[in-house]
């Protein structure tokens, strides 16, 4: 009977855990398979199964082509490893899950065919290696499928399931959106394609149609404006209102429809997805409880002593003092069992984060208590908590911020840096003094933690800086960075003196755990389109350093790139031949600018030299005519050149040349705005339909999942900033005010570590919190018995006899006793408060209700006789007590005007 107690125990726990972590798999029951479940679950298992998920998508940084090259063996010996690893998970899974369900959920068939695919095209690879032979590693474009798939990756795939609900809306727009492209492309050439206008480069202008429609499509991410427009908008200015309307309807209504559609259709399946698993939610929880209930009364319920035993499987690292508190929430009534309403919210319950807070005594109050309670202490640690102390700093970070700005050559500025950085440390140092330390480097405490580290870290590479400056012979420059970045991140700490400021960087770092979901989505997509990337452009462009004597250098390795603004603007770093190069040139692709510069590749046909900007730097010949020597500029002229809107000064040396001559004219060029420099790439090293290859990565990257993913930033943002407390919430905060759980704890915790030399300071700052922060009810259930316990542990410590604080004690316990009088003549018996005044007028105050006014002068007469002070109050109260009429008392705020 205990045995299947136990299970029935497991296996509730278990489905309570796949409720509080929205896990849906179907999982036997059995008592085997629940022990492999917890098994498949632990969080040892899932890191080693994300651990090498990632291990095998970063082998493509070790594989041909290589960033950093291993050889074939090695990086085949860690791929079958990682096959193998997940070959073991999937077995696993299937152990647990139903044999039907297992073969007919389509993400294990996908991780089963990625394993044979793999394998299949290792083995391949490896014979044809053998022999010589070159082929291509297909398989591994399939290596994401092992992040999507996995149970882990949840989600992932749900983010997947949000394109795949969303791609039906986006298609119509998308193809509305292709039709207005087409129907300007073709308006366009009619316009242009018969007036003999030419580009920059003097390439036709708009002559051929599917030019036309790549070039509008590259407009539409406003890459290539207005250069695009410029050679119809110098024939006539009429034109541009052509270019205007396109960029209106296409940029601004389209690219924002496009938007509108996706944030519109992310929220209604999100919506889909938060009922469905509210079900599932529901649905697991109402399974746990069938399995612990019993009968009482007319319902089921769930008895404490198990509810108890169940919240210590599903969640062994919360505090007895946060089960008390779930389980008050669960039970308010205290009726010893949870009925189903409550139980079905343990769930919920489980997810609110519960801070316990430890109130602890500051170590130096503990070791040098006469210090650190003396004045000029107390007013220390005052101007340290003072919003004044947090504005000073402000202003101490702001100027810093100027003098950051400014040259650090001079050497007061270099002098002002250490100035700041024992600003930074003395501010640091006086919060630590004012503060518990333990509590202001608590792990919620991420302000506290940055401005340490940076402050430590600045400090640490400053004084290095400096040491390895004073040797003549080292300059490192790496470490100049590292200081230099450490001194503007310091300016980061004013975000945390300002409230709203604080606010909006709270919530993002709320939201970026769930912004991971879309770091997986993207690193997917990535991966994908590097491999197809280094597939079919891998070697095509090389990158030599500026010093290099091979052939075709300055072309970036390739004949087919002279005399291209691609090679000539130094772009060739920017290539698909490894890993590493692919995501960086696919992360300017997401980024949109100049993308289409990366992928054109058309070969520029050399023309007026005044109309290509780096022939003027490359010492083209100009042919001089004697007759037109008067027209060319003085040596040294500075003038300005334009061509398609971009204007140059250029500064001319004219060489002494004669007659006709083919004359060498130097430039030096000064550009007056940003202008282009990509002109040829990919396109042109292989062929044109590679444009395919980036229009549609700019398609899957920038208009699908770049939309989703400011969707779901905007939905989260607004829900995360905006969000008013749930049912769930509101209930623990009440019960955490009416219960003061965890505080209680902190202090008891105080009590029984104390080690300082005032024993009685933690009691009485327990009581001080019971009387002025529990609820009147809660009040009176717990003080009766505290103080009791106080006065009950230093009745015997005489020299707490006449302590104030202990007196105090022993009189509010009068009032919860039943023979007052008594107990106040017994604790004069002991000798305690002989010499207070408040103890003798308690005393006869207690005496004066029970009617026995002539014993109460008596006791009044006593405390005169002791000396016992403040002497006003006792004689305050005698004066009182002779004027006392039984049939018409005074109040006894009136006794101090009766006896004047």
């Amino acid at each position: 009977m205990a045995e299947a107690a136990l299970q029935d125990l497991l296996l509730a726990a278990a489905f309570v855990s796949d409720a509080q972590y929205n896990r849906n798999i179907p999982f036997k029951t059995s008592p085997e398979a629940v022990r492999l479940y917890y098994l498949y679950n632990h969080w040892i298992m899932r890191t080693v199964t994300y651990f090498f998920i990632f291990l095998n998508l970063s082998l493509a940084v070790f594989e041909e082509p290589a960033v950093y090259p291993l050889p074939f063996l090695v990086t085949s010996l860690v791929e079958v490893l990682c096959l193998l690893v997940f070959f073991g998970r999937l077995t696993h899974f299937a152990k647990v899950t139903f044999r039907n369900v297992f073969w007919k959920d389509t993400k294990n068939i996908c991780i089963m065919v990625a394993i044979l695919l793999s394998l299949t095209d290792l083995a391949i690879y490896g014979v044809l290696r053998i022999y010589n032979v070159s082929s291509i590693r297909w398989s591994r474009i399939v290596r994401p499928i092992f992040l999507i798939n996995f149970a882990e990756s949840r989600q992932i795939r749900r983010a997947f399931r949000s394109i795949r609900n969303t791609l039906p809306e986006i298609t119509y727009v998308f193809l509305l959106f292709m039709f207005s492209l087409l129907m300007f492309s073709l308006m366009a050439l009619k316009l242009f394609g018969e007036r003999n206008l030419q580009t920059a480069e003097g390439l036709p202008y708009f002559k051929n149609y599917l030019e036309i429609v790549f070039d509008l499509y590259v407009l539409v991410t406003t890459a290539n404006s207005p250069d695009v427009m410029m050679p119809a908008f110098d024939f006539s200015s009429w034109y541009a209102l052509f270019f205007i309307a396109f960029v209106i309807v296409n940029t601004y209504i389209f690219m924002s429809l496009f938007l509108a559609v996706v944030y519109n259709n992310y929220k209604k399946h999100l919506k889909n997805e938060i009922r469905k698993l509210a079900y599932m939610k529901h649905r697991k929880m109402i399974e746990a409880f069938n399995l612990l209930k019993e009968e009482e009364g007319a319902q089921f319920v769930v008895r404490e002593a198990r509810w108890k035993q169940l919240v210590k499987l599903v969640a062994p690292d919360i505090s007895s003092s946060h089960r008390e508190l779930l389980l008050r929430i669960s039970d308010d009534e205290q009726k010893g069992f949870i009925d189903k309403k409550s139980f079905v919210q343990l769930a919920d319950l489980l997810n609110i984060q519960v801070v316990t807070l430890k109130i602890r005594s500051h170590p130096l109050n503990q070791w040098m208590p006469r210090v650190y309670k003396s004045a000029v202490s107390q007013f220390l640690r005052s101007m340290v908590r003072h919003r004044g102390f947090v504005w000073t700093y402000d202003v101490i970070i702001l100027i810093n911020a100027v003098f950051i700005a400014l040259d650090e050559a001079t050497p007061y500025i270099s002098y002002a840096e250490w100035v700041f950085l024992a600003l930074y440390i003395t501010e640091i140092l006086l919060k630590v003094y004012t503060y518990e330390p333990r509590a202001f480097f608590g792990k919620n405490q991420f302000w506290n933690w940055f401005d340490t580290l940076i402050i430590f870290a600045a400090l640490t590479a400053t004084i290095l800086n400096t040491t390895l400056k004073s040797t003549t012979k080292y300059n490192s420059q790496q470490i100049l960075d590292i200081v230099f970045i450490l001194r503007v991140l310091r300016l980061i700490r004013i975000v945390d003196s300002i409230q709203r400021f604080r606010v909006i960087m709270n919530t993002l770092i709320n939201i970026v755990p769930t912004m991971l979901t879309f770091g997986g989505l993207t690193l997917v997509v990535y991966c994908v389109f590097a491999i197809i990337g280094m597939e079919l452009f891998h070697g095509k462009i090389q990158f030599f350093p500026a010093n290099s004597n091979a052939p075709y250098a300055l072309e970036c390795g390739n004949p087919a790139l002279k005399d291209s603004l691609f090679a000539r603007g130094k772009y060739c770093k920017n290539n698909f031949n490894n890993f590493v190069s692919s995501f960086i040139v696919l992360m300017e692709l997401t980024v949109v600018n100049q993308w289409h510069d990366i992928l054109c590749g058309e070969r520029s046909k050399l023309g007026d030299p005044f109309c290509n900007p780096l022939l003027l730097v490359l010492h083209k010949p100009v042919h001089i005519v004697p007759d037109e020597r008067e027209m060319v500029p003085a040596e040294g002229f500075v003038g300005k050149v334009c061509c398609s809107g971009q204007c140059y000064l250029v500064t001319w040396f004219l060489p002494q040349c004669c007659s006709t001559a083919r004359c060498s004219l130097p430039l030096a060029l000064f550009p007056l705005t940003p202008f282009i420099l990509f002109a040829n790439g990919f396109a042109n090293v292989t062929v044109q339909p590679a444009k395919l290859y980036f229009i549609a990565f700019h398609i899957v990257m920038v208009i699908i999942i770049v939309n989703i993913f400011v969707s779901f930033i905007l939905e989260a943002f607004f829900v995360e900033y905006s969000l008013e407390k749930s049912e769930v919430e509101t209930a623990i905060e009440q019960k955490i005010q009416e219960l003061g759980m965890g505080v209680q704890e902190s202090y008891e915790a105080q009590i029984r570590n104390y080690q300082g030399t005032d024993p009685l300071e933690p009691w009485d700052r327990y009581v001080q919190w019971v009387e002025g922060c529990l609820p009147l009810q809660e009040k009176q259930n717990r003080l009766p018995g505290l103080l009791e316990q106080l006065v009950k542990m230093f009745l015997s410590e005489k020299r707490y006899h006449q302590d104030p604080r202990f007196i105090s004690c022993c009189v509010k316990l009068a009032q919860f006793i039943t023979s007052p009088c008594q107990y106040f003549d017994y604790l004069h018996g002991q000798g305690i408060g002989a010499k207070s005044s408040n103890f003798y007028v308690a005393w006869a105050q207690q005496l004066v209700n029970e009617g026995n006014v002539q014993y109460a002068g008596a006791v009044l007469q006593k405390g005169l006789h002791n000396q016992a002070q403040p002497r006003e109050d006792l004689q305050q109260l005698y004066c009182w007590l002779q004027n006392y009429d039984p049939r018409n008392p005074p109040l006894q705020g009136e006794a101090k005007d009766t006896c004047l």
